[in-house]
């Protein structure tokens, strides 16, 4: 397989480098296409050899080039170049979230229903074991029908705040954390659960980050961003993208190009997404969620607790069990994997019996050896996979729905309704 890649910021490394080493095998690197020629050249210069780069608007030369496309751009452009390459025939591998707003979504599907080319979401939470472990017991019928589900998730201040110094702190551009993070977590209750959403009601809020409630708290006057800022070094909320030499590369030496700020100040004006989120959602068999996400904890992980006929199941899970503010400052603290103090638990509550606390078996790599096998699923197709893990354009269609349902209720103060099995709203 010849390979593209359009978007070459950070999140495109895991693919860049999968193709350069253990999935060698399964094709080459053809073409790149991004904004920015300083953050191709990082990638031309990781990959080893010369790689045609284009500019967005030369799209067209690089699907005559590819047989697949990898699409890890901003979050609202998604849709744009997964509809030009699926018309192409090509087949598509794109990051969640799959687009941002339900015209994408349509456009999306359309395409996918027209093209020979084949597109694949990369949803990486299906395949960490602990998630794999709770959709295997529910498959089982361990808890019986599941009849309620309650999903926390909270983001600390150090990934949590990043969202708000990026160009996800625009609601245009990444659909707010209700689609761009939830999609992760509402492509899991749909892939637990086995169903489908079909209303949403919601209440969202920023309350701690943006330059309102900064003011709000007494706050001085803050930097526009963190480099040369006077707090640099000190304040746990500026990030020093100088000292990571990766960050540096892709972001710093290249903003004389497009003007790109990485390390905007999490206070600063402009934020027009929300930190506090709440969401109930009805499922087509009558199952109810109730989920939040809160994006200034003091620690970072997730708990959700599945209520069945049959008794109850519980996934604990801390990612990082708390925040150091020098730790905050240094770009490599966003990595969690292996992080001291973290820890998983997964218990099985059945009616008239004690508690089990339910093996997690993980490998190595991220997210437990789940990236390994995501990728592997990637390139080289699922291997008669029990969980059905790989997921396809409908299942990235109900995910972000159901983010997008949830903003247009915040926003009304109505329930949204889901139609088509969760891939239309209204």
């Amino acid at each position: 397989m010849r390979y593209a890649f359009v978007g070459l910021g950070h999140r495109a490394q895991m693919y860049v480098d999968a193709l350069l080493g253990e999935w060698r095998d399964a094709g080459t690197i053809v073409a790149l296409c991004d904004t920015n020629r300083t953050r191709m050249d990082y990638y031309v210069e990781r990959i080893g050899q010369e790689v045609p780069c284009f500019a967005p608007a030369e799209f067209d030369k690089v699907l005559e080039l590819a047989d697949a496309v990898i699409v890890t751009t901003v979050d609202a452009t998604h849709a744009r170049y997964v509809c030009a390459a699926l018309d192409a025939g090509r087949d598509v591998i794109v990051e969640k979230p799959l687009t941002v707003d339900a015209e994408g979504c349509a456009a999306i599907a359309a395409a996918a229903e027209r093209s020979t080319g084949k597109l694949i979401v990369t949803f990486n939470y299906r395949y960490s074991p602990r998630n794999s472990a709770v959709r295997r017991l529910l498959m089982e019928g361990a808890i019986g029908e599941v009849t309620s589900v309650h999903f926390e998730w909270t983001l600390d201040t150090i990934h949590g705040a990043d969202y708000f110094r990026r160009w996800h702190r625009d609601r245009a551009n990444s659909g707010g954390l209700l689609v761009h993070k939830s999609t992760h977590h509402f492509d899991l209750v749909n892939w637990w659960l086995g169903t489908a959403p079909e209303l949403v009601f919601a209440q969202t809020d920023l309350r701690f980050y943006g330059a309102g409630n900064a003011r709000k708290r007494g706050l001085e006057e803050r930097p526009e961003r963190g480099q040369g800022a006077p707090g640099l070094g000190t304040d746990p909320f500026i990030l020093d993208i100088s000292t990571d030499p990766r960050l540096k590369r892709l972001y710093l030496d290249a903003e004389h190009e497009d003007g790109y700020i990485r390390d905007q100040d999490v206070f600063g004006e402009g934020i027009t997404i929300d930190d506090n989120m709440s969401v109930l959602v009805r499922y087509a068999n009558r199952t109810i969620l109730t989920y939040s996400l809160h994006a200034h904890a003091p620690w970072e992980g997730y708990r959700v607790a599945f209520n069945g006929t049959a008794g109850r199941l519980e996934l604990d899970v801390v990612e990082r069990e708390w925040t150091s503010p020098h730790a905050a400052i240094d770009p490599s603290a966003t990595a969690k994997e292996h992080a001291a103090g973290s820890w998983e638990r997964l218990t099985l509550h059945r009616h008239w019996s004690r508690p089990e606390e339910v093996p997690i078996e993980t490998g190595a790599g991220g997210h437990g050896g789940g990236d390994k096998l995501l990728l592997n699923d990637v390139f080289r197709g699922p291997d008669n996979d029990p969980l059905a893990r790989q997921a396809g354009y409908r299942d990235g269609i109900r995910s972000v729905l159901t983010g997008v349902a949830a903003n247009l209720s915040a926003a009304s103060g109505a329930p949204v309704h889901l139609t088509d099995d969760g891939t239309r709203v209204g």
